[in-house]
């Protein structure tokens, strides 16, 4: 299995999209409070709030792009905070086949016993940890490619 920063945050305890928004801040050095970008990212957990919409590891790439790109002050500056992330998307889709948390993982998180399941069943190491790994090398990788 692919490791990096984003997967040891993930092992301590934080989940997908808090782990990728962390590593990827770290990895560009920017200088942010490790106890609020937890708390802005959390509640996009299983697919944003427990619903198996979009991965949190998405979702924290794309909050990860807007922060390091800043959405500038012209519309072409705007729509390339837009661009990158939806460049992310296509990206982290080309490699998982999807990016939502419900195909991912194979479970409805609306139920509080699938929720259970994940917990035990290992999806987390088989599903949400490559998951985190490949969405912050793709949203390093493209960061670097579009500085």
């Amino acid at each position: 299995m692919e490791t990096n920063k984003a997967t040891e945050h993930m092992a301590n305890g934080l989940v997908c999209s808090e782990s990728v928004l962390l590593a990827t801040c770290e990895e560009f050095g920017l200088d942010v409070d490790e106890k609020v970008i937890p708390k802005i990212a959390y509640a996009f957990a299983g697919g944003m709030g427990n619903t198996g919409s979009v991965c949190g590891a998405v979702v924290g790439a794309v909050m990860a792009i807007g922060l390091i790109k800043d959405r500038g002050e012209t519309m072409e500056e705007m729509m390339g905070v837009i661009g990158l992330a939806a460049e992310f998307r296509n990206r982290f889709e080309a490699e998982m086949n999807t990016i939502s948390c419900r195909e991912l993982t194979g479970l409805d998180l609306t139920k509080p016993e699938e929720i259970e399941e994940l917990m035990k069943s290992g999806v987390g190491q088989k599903v949400c940890f490559p998951a985190v790994a490949t969405a912050h090398r793709l949203v390093v990788e493209l960061l670097k490619e579009s500085a």
